[in-house]
């Protein structure tokens, strides 16, 4: 596909899904890299963005340039945010009580603190990404050594056996204390995140390294 093919494909995703303000987002591609630059409004619009724009066909990877202009400088204190962002994980019943602590600074937000399983890790960031004000979360939520299992791989292969976007054998998957690597190939950068995100399934996993290839 040609680069102002590809480009013109991201753009109209981008318009057409009404999760973001495609106004002030510019479109870039070359050799299936695709750079998003401009500005939106809320930190939710950057991630949704960067989440359209890899399920375009034809998307290899993706630089993530967009700028969040919020109304934090219009009044919304970081001590305002932070106890928004407290009570909002507070609710989430994924994540396990007094386990993730919140730092703001200029309406960056970061989650420090230890759970058991990387759902709830992610569950933390997304129960903040939406909240009025956030320019950015940096997820520094480590994973506990609690959960030990001995058949990590095969839950792994299983998993990817079950996803019907995948071709799951061309996708190789080594574990070394508790480190998952996945190597191969896969059709989008979109079911490269799947691939990722079944690695992550399986318990005791506390980081995976995608060496995984889009052709």
């Amino acid at each position: 596909m040609k680069d102002e093919e590809l480009r013109r494909h991201v753009l109209d995703a981008l318009e057409f899904d009404p999760r973001v303000d495609a106004t002030g987002i510019g479109v870039a591609a070359s050799q299936g890299v695709v750079t998003l630059t401009g500005h939106v409004s809320t930190f939710s619009e950057k991630y949704d963005a960067e989440k359209i724009a890899a399920h375009v066909k034809g998307v290899k990877g993706i630089a993530q340039e967009l700028e969040v202009r919020t109304g934090y400088e219009q009044g919304n204190s970081d001590e305002e945010l932070a106890k928004r962002a407290i009570t909002s994980i507070g609710w989430n019943v994924s994540i396990p009580d007094n386990k993730v602590q919140v730092k703001v600074q200029h309406g960056w937000v970061t989650l420090t603190g230890e759970v058991s399983w990387n759902f709830q890790r992610v569950a933390a960031e997304s129960a903040i990404r939406r909240l009025s004000g956030v320019k950015g979360v940096a997820n520094q939520i480590k994973l506990s050594n609690n959960a030990q299992i001995s058949d990590v791989k095969q839950r792994i292969q299983d998993a990817l056996k079950r996803s019907a976007a995948l071709e799951a054998h061309d996708i190789q998957v080594a574990v070394h204390d508790r480190h998952v690597t996945l190597i191969g190939k896969v059709n989008s950068l979109a079911d490269r995140r799947v691939a990722e995100q079944a690695a992550w399934s399986a318990p005791s996993v506390v980081s995976v390294e995608d060496k995984l290839t889009v052709g």
